[in-house]
């Protein structure tokens, strides 16, 4: 008689504590994606700024409301992070900081500094 395997286990996704070269590469996938998302958005916003002085108004307008600000925050981040993971990965690929230890660390500057970034336009916004 064979044996039976076991009943898969309930895996619980917020208990598990990822490493920070996981929460880098989780952020780069996360951030490209909410880049690609916003592309309509943005093209939308651009193409009412051209449409003529009253439409460039409405579109600083909606710059300035809330939602668009804490929007710009979110693409502030995501601009960054991407833009650093991916400097990160391409690194990795070169063979460039592959030990873990050095792996770490670029993993905890990356999270860190595309942080230190949004701080830094949430000081001196454009």
């Amino acid at each position: 008689m064979a044996k039976q395997k076991a009943a898969p286990k309930f895996l619980n996704l917020l208990a598990i504590r990822l490493p920070p070269g996981g929460i880098a590469s989780i952020g780069h996938r996360i951030s490209g994606v909410l880049m690609f998302l916003s592309i309509p958005l943005f093209a939308w916003l651009f193409g009412l700024s051209l449409e003529n002085e009253q439409g460039f108004v409405r579109a600083v307008g909606y710059l300035h409301s809330t939602f668009f600000r804490l929007l710009l925050l979110f693409m502030v981040w995501s601009l960054s992070h991407h833009l650093l993971a991916g400097i990160r990965h391409l690194l990795l690929d070169a063979d460039i900081g592959v030990d873990k230890p050095t792996a770490r660390l670029t993993a905890r500057i990356v999270n860190f500094a595309a942080l230190l970034v949004v701080a830094a336009y949430v000081v001196y916004p454009l």
